[in-house]
């Protein structure tokens, strides 16, 4: 049970006991983040990004870490997000393992880690932490919320849950529920872990690491990371070995066999197993549709309507929805509904499909496309 926390990494309390919206609560907890840039004298120039499920908040580097981190092509000095003109927050999710309290931190009562003792975690308790962040910052109102793939979840629970804290949003290859595919890629992936005897109920240690488990679990994210039309423009079947081995008959064979097995070696031991179970069930929990005014949960009716109409209440001056037509995990039509819904509220609210052939991952990668879009949308402030 290892928490991975990069230099530089800033921390900030979260009230104590920390109520959790499934039940439970934190106490002694803390949001893990990073800063990059200055607020100004009117404290109006703010930029929160939420991240996905599995990076830390180094987005980019910065006076406390000079090491390259996940976004460092779109944040930065005269980059698409500016840190000359924007002050940048970057939060660690809620239930991670790298800095924000989660179930590999130790528990208050005996320093041991909390294992399957973390409460019950939702998409919402992210949110409500990321808020508390704002306002200890003492930032009256954010500029912008820029939300990625779980972040764009969690953006939206933020919107949803504390109205007027920003005037803008980008949302980034996120969605307002999850659908039975992404579902049911996230429960395999679980599984996986579960049923790896290493994971021992939760209870493994740092020489019993369900590494098989966190392996397939990392493979089949990564599959569905990308599309298959960069499958195969970048592999095709190129085989990195001629023949099988008669050792390992049914071993890899192909370059994309190695490539996935590269990602899986560098993913198991830098980040914690359980925490990966409690942050994939958050997001298949999330479901706008419960903030429909007067909404009660499974109560029938049209659920696309309710997501649309729970976003309707959110109140915005503009919004940008981003999605990528070989998305196969947050498909494009669900950023086009985060866009309508925030449309039917009279928000000046817009919907950018891109091209780009890198899938869900084309955010990370694809900066040719979704560096300009962010800078238009920041600089038409």
């Amino acid at each position: 049970m290892t928490e991975f926390i990069p230099p530089g990494t800033r921390f900030v309390d979260l009230p104590s006991p920390f109520p959790m919206k499934r039940g439970g609560a934190l106490v002694g907890a803390r949001l893990a983040y990073e800063t990059w840039g200055e607020l100004n004298g009117a404290g109006d120039n703010a930029v929160l990004i939420l991240p996905g499920l599995s990076p830390n908040a180094h987005a980019a580097r910065n006076a406390g870490n000079p090491a390259e981190g996940w976004w460092e092509g779109m944040l930065g000095p005269g980059k698409s997000i500016d840190t000359n003109r924007w002050f940048v927050l970057c939060v660690n999710p809620l239930g991670s393992c790298k800095g924000s309290t989660g179930a590999a931190s130790p528990h208050p009562d005996d320093g041991a880690p909390y294992r399957l003792r973390f409460p019950d975690l939702s998409i919402e308790d992210g949110a409500d932490a990321a808020a508390h962040l704002v306002r200890t910052l003492r930032i009256t109102r954010l500029d912008t919320v820029i939300g990625n793939s779980m972040g764009g979840m969690s953006a939206l629970a933020l919107l949803l849950r504390h109205p007027g804290i920003t005037r803008r949003h980008i949302n980034i290859s996120g969605s307002a529920r999850s659908l039975p595919f992404s579902i049911a890629i996230r429960s395999l992936q679980r599984e996986a872990i579960r049923l790896d005897p290493r994971w021992a109920e939760g209870q493994y240690t740092e020489a019993s690491y369900p590494e098989s488990g966190m392996r397939m679990a990392r493979k089949l994210g990564v599959v569905t990371y990308r599309s298959a039309m960069e499958w195969d423009g970048r592999f095709g079947r190129v085989k990195f070995d001629a023949e099988c081995r008669e050792d390992d008959p049914f071993g890899p064979e192909f370059e994309v066999e190695r490539y996935l097995e590269g990602h899986a070696q560098r993913f198991v031991r830098q980040f914690d197993p359980n925490a990966y179970l409690y942050l994939s069930r958050s997001m298949d929990w999330f479901d706008a549709a419960d903030y429909a005014p007067g909404a009660t949960r499974g109560d029938g009716g049209d659920e696309d309507a309710k997501v649309v109409a729970a976003l309707a209440t959110v109140k915005l001056e503009k919004a940008l929805a981003i999605g990528v037509h070989t998305d196969i995990l947050f498909p494009l039509q669900q950023q086009e509904q985060i866009a309508e819904g925030f449309r039917a509220g009279g928000v000046d609210s817009r919907f950018l499909p891109l091209p780009s052939p890198q899938g869900h991952d084309a955010f990370l990668v694809d900066l040719a496309r979704f560096g300009p879009a962010v800078r238009d949308f920041l600089d038409a402030a």
